[in-house]
Formats: C-alpha cells, sequence, structure tokens
C-alpha cells in the first residue's frame, strides 16, 4: 500500500498505534474494529472504508512492521553480509511475533499485494548486499537466485514447520546460494 499523505497518513498512523496498543493490553483475540476505531479517534466507518475488515486492517499493520528498518549491516564480503542479514532474517522472522506478521500479511491479502511487498522488502535488502559486494568486485549470484535458495526456504519453513529454526539453518541456505557449480557437485 503506498504511504498515504497528509489526514489520510494521520488516520493510518492512529490507527496502526491503537491496533498495536490494544493487542498489548489486551490481546489479539480481545481486538474489534470498534475499540480500534474508538482508541484512533476515528469513526469505524472510517477503519471499514479504509481497510474493508479487521483481517485486511491487521494484514496492512503487519506489513508496516515488516518492513525493515534499517539497510543491512555490511561487514566487508559478501557471505559475511549475507550470512549476518540471513541470521536476522530469520531470527525476526520466526519469532512468535514475526510469525504472526507474517500470517497476518497473508491473511489479510485477498490480492497478494501485500505478499508482494514483504517480498520486495526482502529483495531490497538483498540487492544493497549483492551490489555492495559488485561494487568491492566480488562475484555474486543473481537476487531471484538468493530469495529461491535463502528465502523461500526460510518462509516455508516458518510457516508450515513449527519446529524452532536455528542459525545454522540460515548459514546452510547462505552457503547454498553463495556455492559455486563446482562446489555443489
Amino acid at each position: 500500500m503506498a504511504r498515504p499523505g497528509g489526514r489520510s497518513a494521520r488516520v493510518q498512523e492512529a490507527v496502526h498505534t491503537a491496533v498495536r496498543e490494544l493487542e498489548a493490553e489486551q490481546g489479539r483475540a480481545k481486538l474489534t474494529v470498534p475499540a480500534i476505531a474508538a482508541r484512533a479517534g476515528v469513526t469505524p466507518s472510517t477503519v471499514y472504508r479504509r481497510w474493508g475488515d479487521l483481517h485486511e486492517l491487521l494484514s496492512d499493520v503487519a506489513v508496516e512492521r515488516l518492513r525493515p528498518e534499517e539497510p543491512p549491516s555490511d561487514h566487508g564480503a559478501l557471505r559475511a553480509d549475507l550470512t549476518a542479514w540471513a541470521r536476522q532474517f530469520l531470527d525476526e522472522m520466526a519469532s512468535p511475533p514475526g510469525r504472526a506478521y507474517v500470517r497476518d500479511a497473508l491473511l489479510g491479502d485477498p490480492d497478494g499485494s501485500n505478499a508482494g511487498q514483504c517480498s520486495a522488502y526482502a529483495a531490497g535488502q538483498v540487492e544493497t548486499i549483492l551490489a555492495r559486494a559488485l561494487d568491492r568486485g566480488e562475484a555474486a549470484p543473481p537476487v531471484e537466485t538468493v530469495m529461491d535458495l535463502v528465502v523461500a526456504p526460510m518462509m516455508y519453513r516458518i510457516l508450515f514447520r513449527p519446529d524452532p529454526l536455528t542459525a545454522e539453518y540460515a548459514d546452510h541456505l547462505v552457503e547454498t546460494a553463495l556455492a559455486t557449480p563446482e562446489e555443489s557437485a
């Protein structure tokens, strides 16, 4: 969703803040559009008009929460940069709040735009890492290779496998993505 300006931005921020506060205070099960609207200082019809229903609102909030706050850290080499990023990504997404945000982002996303936005966030972070590597003269795989071999398996396991995921799992995925054909044969 494009970031609105003016009053629309203020309404979005107030409603998002209300969702986060009420969820922290009362728990997710007690969230309702009327309670959120009252906390945000808007009418329930404003929320329904903008988001449609509670699931779409929670999806919008989740997408904002999943937006990276800063560029990936620079450790001076592709392997180190991608490994640090993959570990952090896995740690955040596989945490209980991360898993909830991912599910929310998908649950209230009838047209797939929120899923696409979340994918774009990850791809943008990977693009930054790979561009740094290329600027340093390192060979780097294409963005889609990293998305397919690092991000996609993580997201599958986060969504469909309840077992804990480790930093070693992230390391393995990075090694697979960076392996040359001779190394993987």
